[in-house]
């Protein structure tokens, strides 16, 4: 998963307000990025992008995805707060959505919080903009994922977020 830096939606209840600030994080170059996951083993499926909001920076989204397309085989998930219809509108994001298989589109609502697999809240809306996978294939994916950072932290997504150190 790719973490991008910088939100100014505010979505209330949102679990990774550290991606908001748009003057942290780590800089990193398109070109640094796609080499490395050019070099990640071979079994990986695809990449997943999330934020932060990854279409406030929408024509650096759109330079690395034409690369990661351009020159690996992976497939592209972008989870968003605004809807497509939004991000139809933001200038540079329409080459972004030609290069994406599956948006997950809409702003986080604690109200009608799901935290399932990839989905926050159950007004989120599933775009699958490629032919390269249909609702059957979301069914797959597992109801959390569990990170273990170097420095011993643990995130648990997808259910209730939880951080421990170890």
């Amino acid at each position: 998963m790719i973490w991008v830096q910088g939100c100014s939606l505010g979505c209330p209840g949102c679990f990774n307000p550290e991606t908001h600030p748009f003057d942290a994080g780590e800089r990193i170059t398109i070109s640094n990025l796609v080499e490395w996951l050019c070099n990640l083993p071979p079994a990986l499926e695809g990449v997943t992008i999330s934020g932060g909001e990854p279409f406030q920076q929408p024509q650096g989204l759109a330079a690395f995805l034409r690369q990661v397309r351009s020159r690996t085989n992976l497939s592209i998930l972008v989870l968003s707060g605004y809807e497509l219809s939004e991000i139809r509108k933001i200038k540079g994001a329409a080459p972004a959505l030609d290069d994406i298989d599956v948006l997950i589109a809409g702003r986080y609502q604690a109200g009608k919080r799901r935290a399932s697999g990839l989905i926050g809240s159950s007004n989120k809306a599933i775009h699958f903009l490629s032919c390269r996978y249909t609702p059957d294939d979301l069914q797959s994916i597992p109801e959390a994922e569990v990170w273990i950072e170097p420095d011993g932290q643990v995130l648990l997504s997808g259910i209730s977020p939880l951080r421990w150190q170890s």
